[in-house]
């Protein structure tokens, strides 16, 4: 088994036991359930100078533990003063550290448009997401059926929510459906971890127009950022870039300050080359 199936394994048993704990009728009880949130699409689209959500983790299958003791009250209020167009927040805790306190603690600290990053198979997991406070959630394609995809998107769709529905190659593509709003190009390959950012530039220039594109993992630099801008994406999930430094709200606002410089300069270089 690869760490894609050794986390799916896993999460269906973790499904079964939360339901077991806490019912459908019980979540929709949730503070957070019956509440409005903003649109992940449409705070990309206006921050379209920085297109970033900002992700919060403490770990993960492939590096290890990342930053050690990170809280969100610690990091989140910072990558929305910075203006971040979306926060993603991983609520795995058995590979990735995280929890479902930490999408509803995030939720009560900002108003920017969050992201549940889970490994989603099942239908309580939406509800879920509502729950806590999502304002979108990620489906993976590479553990998802065509149908099975199709039924967590709608229900994510009714509930109020957008989706977010990463692809690794282009088969994928068909399991692209009405109920999405934006297409994630994972960089690394989730079997074997490794990044190709050519591959993403790609992938990104055969999706259908209507969707927003969005570049996730391996993004590590200004250059790989503004590589992948010109290669029309539209949208950038960066997590380990930031999470890896001792104040990832100040590499946030950092990681702004440099992209801002060089694409002046690149403007510049620009006009000096035509005039």
């Amino acid at each position: 088994m690869n760490i894609l199936d050794k986390i799916v394994a896993y999460k269906k048993e973790e499904v079964e036991a939360a339901k077991q704990k806490v019912s459908i009728k019980e979540l929709k009880y949730y503070r957070h359930f019956s509440s409005s949130v903003a649109s992940l699409r449409e705070s990309l689209i206006r921050n379209s100078d920085f297109p970033v959500i900002a992700e919060f983790k403490r770990q993960s299958p492939s590096k290890g533990v990342i930053h050690n003791g990170a809280t969100v009250a610690n990091i989140v209020p910072g990558y929305a003063r910075t203006g971040v167009a979306g926060i993603s927040v991983l609520t795995d805790n058995h590979f990735f550290g995280g929890s479902n306190d930490d999408l509803s603690q995030a939720r009560d600290l900002t108003n920017t448009p969050i992201i549940r990053k889970e490994f989603i198979i099942d239908p309580y997991q939406v509800y879920e997401a509502k729950a806590i406070g999502a304002s979108a959630i990620l489906l993976i394609a590479a553990i998802l059926e065509k149908e099975q995809a199709t039924d967590l998107a709608a229900l994510a769709d009714y509930l109020g929510m957008e989706v977010l529905m990463e692809l690794h190659d282009e088969k994928e593509t068909e399991i692209l459906n009405s109920y999405v709003d934006m297409v994630g190009i994972n960089n690394r390959n989730l079997k074997t971890f490794e990044v190709d950012l050519q591959h993403a530039a790609r992938m990104a220039s055969k999706l259908p127009s209507h969707l927003l594109p969005i570049a996730e993992s391996g993004i590590h630099s200004a250059e790989d950022f503004i590589f992948l801008k010109e290669a029309g994406f539209k949208g950038f999930l960066m997590g380990e870039y930031f999470m890896k430094q001792q104040d990832p709200a100040g590499a946030c606002a950092k990681f702004k300050l440099e992209l801002t410089d060089k694409s002046k300069f690149r403007a510049e270089k620009k006009d000096y080359s035509t005039s």
